[in-house]
Order: structure tokens, then C-alpha cells, then sequence
């Protein structure tokens, strides 16, 4: 792609309004992502207690093991919400887009 085409796209409101709409989900994701590891920061300091106790009597298992790995694929799992979402309505607007710089 040459110089103005890039021009056309940085102009085109369509374009304005993709970059807006994919920035405002992503800092939205990783504001849930610092929210959900400050929240377990802040429960090893002031509550580690919770983390030690055991899931029942009889179980080697304390509530730690769960909400880490629960931490762990909460990432996983909005990583998988933001490429469904970019994979979708991004792409598609990306593709009018390039149709509409190319006529």
C-alpha cells in the first residue's frame, strides 16, 4: 500500500471509530485483569488465612490452589473474548474499511 492510501484510512470517521471502540475493550479487559489479580494480592496480604484453609477436613487441598488457577484462566478466558470479539465486528470493520479506500 502506497502513502495515500494509508492517509485515506487514517481520515476515513469508520476507521476513527474502530481504533476508539477496540481501545475502550481492551482497556476494559485489562482493567478487569488488574482488578482480578490486585483483589488476589490484597487477599494474600490481609487474608492469606482464606488461601491456607482446606476445602474440606479431609482434603490435602487449600482454597489457594482453586483461586489461583481460576486467575490463571480468567486470563486465558478474556484473551479468548478479545480475539472472538477482534476476529468478528474488528475484522468486519476493518474489511469495509479497505473497501471503501480501495474504490
Amino acid at each position: 500500500m502506497n502513502d495515500s492510501i494509508y492517509q485515506q484510512i487514517q481520515a476515513n470517521p469508520r476507521f476513527r471509530e474502530l481504533v476508539a471502540k477496540r481501545e475502550r475493550f481492551a482497556w476494559l479487559l485489562s482493567a478487569i485483569m488488574l482488578g482480578l489479580y490486585l483483589g488476589f494480592i490484597l487477599l494474600i496480604a490481609f487474608a492469606p488465612h482464606i488461601l491456607g484453609t482446606r476445602i474440606s477436613p479431609d482434603s490435602p487441598t487449600t482454597w489457594g490452589i482453586p483461586i489461583g488457577v481460576g486467575l490463571i484462566l480468567s486470563a486465558f478466558i478474556l484473551t479468548g473474548i478479545y480475539v472472538h470479539r477482534a476476529n468478528g465486528e474488528f475484522d468486519r470493520l476493518n474489511q469495509a474499511i479497505l473497501k471503501e479506500v480501495q474504490q
